[in-house]
């Protein structure tokens, strides 16, 4: 959830730490702090509380030439935010930065009783428990680092330096992500690869229970059990260009207008428009396993979640005999679940290291399910342990709220049900339709954002003083539904929650007062008439409903109708999302709230 960076080289490492903070910046944090060292080994310490230009005051002030250093943006799980308990956290000699929870910090804290703790958190307790073992000269760096690890409960990526080798950095992970990336004369340490952008295009992806020893022109990789590691040099794909505004006021509007351009990247090469059929290589499944599998668990959290929970509509949809189960990571990891034979699990997650889908993935690979995985980032640790994959490929996401890869994620789990339908025998009469509004997508998606956004703007602006919200929706459009609601309640900060349209009598009808406005999702299809007279139930209560809908002619007498091209049947709640994430968007603006950064909020959730 936090950033790390690190630096040791020739060039200024204050220089690099702030501004690979800033490419962080998206990743959700309330401290942040960097630590250099001289060629003596003398330290330079600043931390504060807040943003990154806290920071830069204090440095404007402490200007070093230091060429090696570490630094950090917390985000607060043990103490509150404050300077004390921001990172990095000094031991004696040692200096430390860290992601993720040590579980059993207090047991660890009352061995000890030499250090004299200064803050609230689980971090001051793994510096002081390396620098027991590294005091005495007993231990190298590295070794006092493994020492500490092995007594250590939780998860972690840590940077630590030492006033005594200002020369080299020892990092490690279990858990959480570390990248170390690879330049002339100098090696740079990060825990996403944009903080190395413009630096180097090489890097080394460490693994769980693997530390390294880094200096400016070498790089040791080994497991906590001394053992050597061949490590594996590979290319950032992502360019600089991503990770940038384009001319946009905020991160998230741009990933909402990049969906037509994101979209074709995930189809590319994966549809045969002229067969009716796709195409995906990464999952790595014979077409005889595909014919024999009966069961889909589909894992995620959040967006990612409801992702799944919108794709297994459409599976069932055109491969009956599949039952397709969608979980939510944080509660599936705890259950007894059991999964019977010839079942494949989908593992959706967009930074690749979602720490509660993560766990999943591990414990359903003990069963000896084969597991595939839907992930944004390459290189992350979802898309290396999965037994095959699909990316993607929709570029970074910098806003904390998932837009463009939600699309994607559908997309590309429906491709995969279309595959095994297809594997199975499906005839291609059922199946072309959707192969071809696939195709169709990004020019409907072009069209729908470039068409709706004025209208949504200024409808948003005549609802922004609600502070709450209900969303609507049946069939494919409830789980559509559930998206948008988080999308509004996770930016904006409204009190907006989804139901199924047939579950308003069974409670939620209650709600409907001056204090609420409603969005449903109304399409066309089979189940039109049941929805519109669920929202005759609302208007007959007073409610303040707006529609998006692709019926050409709505006539209830709701406040507002958003109408989207009828061309799209299928996937037309794909549609309806980018009005919802819209209308969030645009509400967030006029509310003048941080758009991309919301409170409390952080981009790829590393801890449970």
């Amino acid at each position: 959830m936090c950033g790390i960076v690190g630096y040791v080289g020739n060039k200024n490492a204050q220089d690099f730490l702030i501004s690979g903070l800033k490419r962080l910046e998206y990743r959700g944090y309330d401290s942040a702090g960097i630590v250099t060292l001289d060629v003596k080994g003398e330290p330079t310490l600043l931390r504060a509380k807040g943003k990154i230009a806290n920071l830069e005051e204090k440095l404007a002030a402490n200007k070093r030439d230091d060429t090696i250093g570490i630094g950090h943006t917390r985000w607060a799980t043990h103490g509150e935010p404050s300077e004390e308990n921001a990172h990095p956290h000094r031991a004696g000699e040692i200096f430390l930065v860290h992601n993720g929870i040590i579980e059993n910090y207090k047991e660890l804290k009352e061995h000890l009783t030499e250090h004299d703790f200064k803050s609230q958190t689980d971090t001051e307790v793994l510096a002081a428990l390396i620098n027991s073992f590294y005091k005495d000269g007993k231990y190298s760096l590295i070794n006092a680092v493994v020492q500490a690890l092995k007594l250590v409960k939780g998860t972690y990526g840590i940077a630590v330096v030492s006033c005594k080798k200002p020369d080299e950095i020892v990092v490690a992970r279990s858990g959480s992500p570390l990248v170390i990336g690879i330049g002339h004369d100098e090696t740079m340490i990060a825990s996403d690869a944009s903080a190395l952008l413009g630096h180097t295009k090489q890097a080394i992806y460490l693994n769980d229970g693997e530390v390294a020893l880094v200096t400016s022109n070498s790089v040791e990789v080994k497991t906590l059990n001394a053992e050597p590691v061949s490590a594996k040099v590979e290319e950032i794909e992502t360019n600089l260009a991503a990770i940038q505004k384009g001319g946009y006021e905020h991160f998230l509007l741009k990933e909402i207008m990049e969906q037509p351009e994101s979209l074709k990247e995930t189809l590319r090469g994966r549809v045969n428009l002229e067969e009716g059929t796709v195409r995906l290589g990464g999952p790595g499944i014979p077409e005889a396993e595909l014919r024999q599998i009966k069961h889909l668990v589909i894992v995620g959290c959040g967006t990612a979640y409801h992702a799944g929970l919108l794709a297994s509509y459409y599976i069932e949809q055109f491969t009956p005999e599949i039952t397709v189960e969608t979980v939510i990571a944080s509660e599936y990891r705890y259950r007894n679940a059991y999964i019977p034979e010839n079942s494949v699990a989908l593992i959706v997650s967009q930074s690749g290291e979602t720490a509660d889908t993560l766990a999943c993935l591990r414990e359903i690979k003990k069963q000896g399910v084969k597991t595939i995985g839907i992930v944004n980032a390459i290189g992350s640790t979802i898309a290396r342990e999965v037994d095959g994959g699909t990316y993607v490929h929709v570029g970074p996401e910098i806003s904390v709220a998932s837009t463009k890869a939600f699309t994607s994620q559908v997309i590309a789990m429906v491709m995969f049900g279309l595959t095994i339908a297809q594997a199975k025998g499906v005839k291609p009469a059922i199946l072309k339709p959707y192969v071809k509004e696939i195709a169709k997508l990004p020019e409907a998606i072009h069209d729908t954002l470039e068409n709706a956004k004025g209208e949504v703007e200024e409808i948003a602006k005549k609802y922004v003083d609600y502070e709450h919200a209900i969303y609507l929706g049946r069939d494919t459009a409830y789980p559509t539904a559930m998206e948008g609601a988080l999308k509004l309640k996770e930016i904006s900060y409204v009190d907006a929650n989804a139901y199924a349209f047939g579950e308003l009598k069974h409670g939620p009808l209650a709600l409907i007062d001056d204090r609420f406005f409603e969005i449903a999702l109304v399409p066309k299809g089979e189940l039109y008439e049941k929805a519109a007279s669920n929202v005759q139930e609302v208007l007959a209560r007073n409610g303040h409903m707006i529609v998006v809908t692709n019926v050409e002619q709505f006539d209830l007498p709701v406040e507002r109708v958003i109408r989207i091209s009828d061309e799209i049947e299928h996937f037309a709640p794909l549609l309806m999302n980018l009005i919802s994430q819209l209308f969030a968007y645009y509400t967030t603006v006029a509310k003048g709230y941080n758009v991309d950064q919301p409170r409390n909020l952080a981009k790829s959730v590393t801890v449970e």
